[in-house]
């Protein structure tokens, strides 16, 4: 019975991997008779699932959409994905499917084999969101082996591929951090003896093995979103503004993504904006479109910018 059980979820495990089968090759890859292999199919049929058959020598067999959602069959690579997706999602990665995805989350990790339990629960102990959605595309085995190494406290090293040049890294790993775009790994560097944190589309798999245990830091500013923040928005760019509203930051914020740059308050009516960014016009235009009045603090060179942009608004208003 066993036997025929396991048997009955590779069958819909090839069913759900291709459109079509021949009962040729359904056999051959299950090792049985055709005459077994259509018991089989039967059975899949009893349990609800729609098999369909196509006779004739060009026949064959294909899983059909049914009325119901039928159990999926997948392997650890497929279960990794699904999970660091919902738990994407789950985190606000789309309006409306917050409440679902959670659920969804807690159903397969009830059912997840003892092997990869512990890669997800590190993967979800060692993940934040500094915003609502990541797109990035990072290889989800590269992200779970992360997870796990901050979740069990262990160094990893890897070559990390920066523009300017390929180094080798040798880090305390803390938290996975994902944005709108990319997925960020902050961690203590061991030969820099400072924090930094690392793109993880530019980590080159594989890690190196597990490295020694260490004793967790206290993190920096106490909150890990806010020095990936910072980091991100400040540190790669040309020039770097600091701007005063005239409004107080709850106004600013919710119209200022964390990637883009930071809200300090100051009192109840005004706050700073620090930004960042390769062009001058580009910060002139971050600014501008949150139509807040403001002062420009630092740098003096943006001032010029602005009063060019602003005779070119003008120019195109028209006159009065």
């Amino acid at each position: 019975m066993l036997e025929t059980s396991a048997r009955l979820l590779r069958l819909l495990s090839l069913l759900q991997s291709r459109a079509d089968w021949t009962g040729a090759e359904l056999a051959d890859r299950l090792g049985v008779g055709l005459r077994t292999l259509r018991r089989d199919i039967d059975r899949l049929r009893g349990l609800g699932y729609p098999v369909s058959a196509t006779p004739g020598a060009a026949g064959g067999y294909r899983l059909g959409v049914g009325a119901a959602l039928p159990p999926l069959v997948l392997d650890d690579e497929e279960a990794m994905a699904v999970v660091i997706s919902l738990r994407t999602a789950a985190s606000g990665g789309a309006v409306g499917i917050g409440e679902a995805a959670l659920r969804a989350l807690a159903k397969i990790q009830q059912v997840l084999p003892t092997r990869l339990r512990g890669r997800v629960a590190a993967f979800q102990a060692s993940t934040l969101s500094l915003n609502e959605h990541a797109t990035a595309s990072v290889d989800p085995d590269l992200l779970a082996e992360i997870a796990t190494a901050c979740r069990d406290l262990r160094r990893i090293r890897f070559r990390y591929s920066a523009p300017e040049r390929e180094s080798a890294r040798d880090v305390e790993p803390y938290r996975l951090v994902c944005t709108p775009h990319r997925w960020y790994l902050l961690a203590w560097d061991v030969d820099r003896q400072d924090w930094r944190t690392f793109r993880v589309d530019r980590i080159v798999p594989p890690l190196g093995a597990p490295g020694a245990r260490f004793n967790p830091r206290p993190l920096p500013q106490g909150d890990p979103v806010a020095f990936v923040s910072q980091a991100i928005t400040s540190a790669p760019y040309r020039y770097h503004a600091r701007i005063l509203f005239h409004a107080p930051a709850q106004e600013v914020a919710p119209n200022t993504p964390p990637t883009v740059g930071r809200v300090q308050a100051l009192d109840a009516h005004s706050c700073l904006y620090l930004v960042g960014s390769d062009s001058l016009v580009e910060l002139a235009l971050f600014v501008a479109i949150k139509g807040i009045d403001f002062e420009v603090l630092e740098p003096p060179e943006l001032r010029p910018v602005l009063r060019e942009l602003a005779g070119r608004l003008e120019r195109a208003a028209g006159p009065a």
